[in-house]
């Protein structure tokens, strides 16, 4: 079996005759909690396609963001690193980037689109980016060919009432072409990120292509389509159940197009569930270094090469799909050799026996600072606390005084690793005197352009 999907695997193309390099899609959801949709056992929400993934494909139950929130945790999924090692791990003045911030995703980072580009792919980008507004950092500008999206998390306007935002632009590419104004506005990102992202598969079946679909769905303010919201009990559930309906618009494409077989989609969180979702069984949710605050939902598919209707509980982060897509992408080497935290992942993708987790050590951070590690079955937080996640996935017996060993050698473990991180942190992009995207309403001149955390909170 192993012989047969490393064949397989260095020759895939049954989808598209003559390509050698898989197409790679990753879905990205903004918020979701690990017990939101049906594969991770949610009761409440309907969610036929992703259903139809995991049964076609392979649920990993302890894959994680490498971050609590938004910023962070794009950026290590476009870097392969820790994002303190990045100058990520908040923003300039905030845990997450503001609109105008003059921090962004330094563009001498090698991301993973600029390694599907210099690996002869096509790379577009639809949804929230999140990686900073200025155009130095914008996805055009870090290795897409194509994006449309917002910028910033959708509650970043006028209606976020602490802090003065202008509204919230549109982009194609580097260029505003529309306005969030309405929550009627905000209802109809989740379809036009999708649309756009099936117009650009379809455009590209030519040639290897990279789709990074990261909605601005389930973050507040939440409201979905008028056909999700009649049959749904909340405005949570419908965004989660329109999700569900990208993700069948998504694998519905490459199906009709004949690529399905040539092509691997992967479906996560960028973090936890905030208010209203579920994260059960994990205890917490965004923004914590519980098990809910950083491991996510996650599907990964691939007919005909991921064995149907399996799971792994090996540790995987968001940081790893950098490595393990340059190797599928057959990526030259890259431009710099700034060293990365991810790992290949891709025997466990795609379903070896006996592959296992290539990390000794997964860490959690809270913006600049550790908090936590796991060690196989092990969790010890910095003060001493120690829980097994095999036995107690929700955290709720600290076994600290039975395993004091074990405690004595995480704890050394992150005291090295943290060491280690300060002394190789690397300059986060700065841009001098940075302006939003667009005005704040009713104010005139360069004023009007001002970054919002240089504002008066109100």
């Amino acid at each position: 079996m192993k012989i047969f999907l490393l064949i397989l695997f260095l020759a895939v193309g049954s989808g598209a005759p003559g390509k050698e390099k898989p197409n790679i899609v990753v879905i990205f959801i903004d918020d979701m909690g690990y017990g939101d949709i049906g594969p991770f056992g949610s009761q409440l929400n309907d969610t036929p396609h992703l259903d139809r993934m995991a049964g076609e494909g392979r649920k990993l139950t302890s894959f994680y963001s490498a971050a609590p929130v938004c910023t962070s945790a794009r950026a290590a999924l476009m870097t392969g690193c820790y994002p303190g090692r990045v100058g990520l791990a908040k923003g300039s003045g905030h845990i997450v980037l503001f609109p105008g911030d003059p921090h962004g995703l330094n563009p001498e980072e090698w991301t993973m689109a600029e390694m599907f580009k210099s690996a002869g792919y096509a790379t577009g980008c639809f949804g929230k980016w999140h990686l900073g507004d200025q155009p130095e950092f914008l996805p055009t500008a870090q290795g897409f060919d194509a994006y449309f999206g917002i910028p910033y998390s959708n509650d970043m306007w006028p209606a976020l009432r602490r802090f003065q935002c202008p509204d919230l632009p549109v982009l194609r590419d580097a260029k505003v072409v529309d306005l969030v104004k309405t929550m009627d506005d905000q209802a109809r990102l989740c379809q036009r990120f999708t649309d756009e992202a099936v117009k650009f598969i379809r455009g590209n079946q030519q040639k290897p292509f990279f789709v990074y679909l990261p909605h601005a769905f389930v973050h507040h303010p939440r409201l979905a389509r008028p056909q999700f919201m009649e049959k749904a009990a909340n405005t949570t559930k419908a965004q989660i159940e329109e999700v569900d309906w990208s993700v069948g618009e998504i694998l519905k494409c490459l199906r009709e197009a004949n690529l399905a077989e040539n092509t691997m989609v992967l479906f996560t969180s960028d973090n936890g569930g905030a208010r209203g979702c579920v994260n059960a069984p994990l205890r917490g949710g965004k923004g914590s270094v519980w098990e809910g605050g950083m491991r996510e939902p996650t599907v990964v598919w691939w007919p005909g090469t991921i064995p149907a209707g399996t799971s792994s509980d090996e540790v995987m982060s968001t940081m790893d799909l950098l490595p393990t897509f340059e190797k599928m992408a057959k990526a030259p080497r890259r431009k710099n050799s700034l060293p990365i935290d991810g790992k290949d992942i891709s025997e466990i993708l795609l379903g070896w026996d006996g592959a296992r987790s290539p990390h000794e050590y997964f860490f959690y951070h809270q913006a600049d600072n550790l908090r936590a590690v796991r060690s196989g079955r092990w969790k010890c937080f910095q003060d001493g606390r120690l829980y097994d996640l095999e036995s107690d996935i929700g955290e709720k017996r600290d076994v600290a005084q039975q395993h004091s060993e074990v405690v004595k050698r995480l704890q050394r473990a992150m005291k090295d690793f943290d060491v280690e991180m300060k002394a190789a942190l690397r300059p986060v992009g700065f841009v001098k005197d940075s302006r939003t995207l667009v005005p704040r309403a009713g104010v005139e001149g360069e004023e009007a352009y001002l970054p919002t955390l240089s504002l008066k909170r109100k």
